[in-house]
């Protein structure tokens, strides 16, 4: 009798699991989307702002600058384990979208554009880590594939605004971000409405503002966070700059700024099926594994895509479409290691804290992809980004290694 009311539990649980997901990967889709929302629209700014390369690197710096604090914060305060994880992400999404959408309305410069930036990227820290916080309550032997699920939708909302560009955003930059603005406010939304935690979800724990510093002593944890900062090395700096690579190039053949920013969201939409691929082959055949491939290919194609600068544009496309797939393709099985290495009750702490760090390492490439188009082109300036995989890679191989390897994808290192 005990035996089939546990079969009928877990058949219930199995059947609210993926539409739960699926819903919850929408919610994040739609409330990252301010995400880049300000970047996509550079070209319209800095004829409408006057801006010159630091204003241009600044909108997008911001809000990393702004999730750093965010995320800090929260991984101090321990909040994304302390506040029901539907209300922190609902709230969040709001206003974020709320900041993004004060844009339009009352900026008239960079400055304040600034200051609205900065508070969209440090309320994303209540979006971004909670959601998969909430993806890890849902899954165990399939966390790959969850959280790689959750990490895609997030990649396709951050490549939104670059296809709202192409189609009307090139004349209309307010459109843009009314628009992302109203996104966000949707996803938060649909999480409150549709959304809730699973089955493996743990007690809060009490708070105490040295579990951040337990987790950072944690070797294996940190090997995982040493393959993520090596990602994050190349991923946002690549991202924030590829349209204007695309610009750059095209111009030289007379091709329409508009398809500049449909190969942007092309590029960085493609890494929504490659994280979902990445996830499913992670659980499978292993964390360290299929990290370690996707580095390999990313770096080499930063290697490579600036000897195509100027070149034929399809084969400059199709190279940077392969970058962006497997760029992201990594990331999400970083965050399944450090849920799967980490203390369960500090999971929310644990994925917080980690990509506090990874955005804080962000605000240097970002800043020096620009300085090294100046210096040397954007034939090299992309290849600097190549380091990031190498750390990375060797971070992962120490961590399969390690006898605390046995935790991830159920074995599967």
């Amino acid at each position: 009798m005990q035996e089939a009311a546990a079969l009928l539990i877990a058949t219930t649980v199995e059947r609210r699991k993926w539409p739960t997901l699926v819903v919850l990967s929408l919610a994040e889709l739609l409330a990252m989307s301010v995400w880049f929302s300000a970047s996509a629209v550079v070209p319209a700014l800095t004829t409408a702002w006057s801006l010159d390369e630091s204003g241009r690197a600044w909108l997008t710096m911001s809000v990393q600058i702004g999730f750093v604090v965010g995320a800090l914060g929260s991984a101090l305060l321990n909040l994304a384990d302390r506040i029901p994880s539907r209300r922190l992400f609902t709230i969040a999404a709001l206003l974020a979208g709320a900041a993004t959408a004060l844009i339009p309305l009352v900026a008239r410069g960079v400055v304040p554009a600034l200051v609205l930036r900065f508070l969209t990227g440090m309320v994303l820290a209540g979006v971004y880590p909670v959601g998969m916080k909430i993806m890890a309550t849902w899954a165990k032997a399939d966390r790959g594939l969850g959280i790689g699920l959750l990490v895609g939708a997030l990649t396709i909302g951050s490549a939104s605004p670059h296809l709202l560009n192409a189609f009307g955003g090139i004349q209309n930059w307010q459109f843009v971000l009314y628009l992302a603005g109203g996104s966000a406010a949707l996803g938060g939304l649909v999480n409150a409405a549709l959304v809730e935690e699973g089955p493996y979800r743990t007690p809060a724990p009490r708070f105490d503002w040295r579990q951040a510093g337990a987790i950072l002593r944690d070797r294996p944890t940190m090997l995982a966070n040493t393959g993520y900062l090596g990602h994050m090395w190349e991923l946002f700096a690549m991202w924030s700059w590829i349209a204007i690579f695309f610009l750059d190039s095209f111009a030289q053949r007379g091709i329409a700024p508009e398809t500049a920013s449909l190969a942007a969201f092309a590029v960085i939409a493609a890494g929504g099926p490659g994280s979902l691929l990445a996830g499913k082959l992670a659980d499978k055949v292993g964390r360290t594994t299929i990290t370690i491939a996707s580095m390999v290919i990313s770096g080499l194609c930063s290697l490579l895509i600036g000897f195509l600068f100027r070149g034929n544009p399809l084969l400059l496309v199709g190279v940077a479409v392969v970058w962006g797939f497997t760029i992201v393709a990594d990331s999400a099985q970083f965050s399944a290691c450090v849920s799967e290495l980490c203390d369960p009750k500090l999971t929310g702490t644990a994925l917080t804290l980690q990509t506090s760090m990874g955005f804080l390492l962000t605000l240097i490439t970002i800043r020096l992809v620009p300085t090294l188009v100046r210096w040397v082109g954007w034939e090299w300036a992309f290849a600097f980004l190549a380091i990031g995989p190498v750390v990375g890679i060797w971070g992962m191989l120490v961590l399969r290694r390690s006898p605390e390897a046995s935790k991830l994808a159920g074995g599967n290192r």
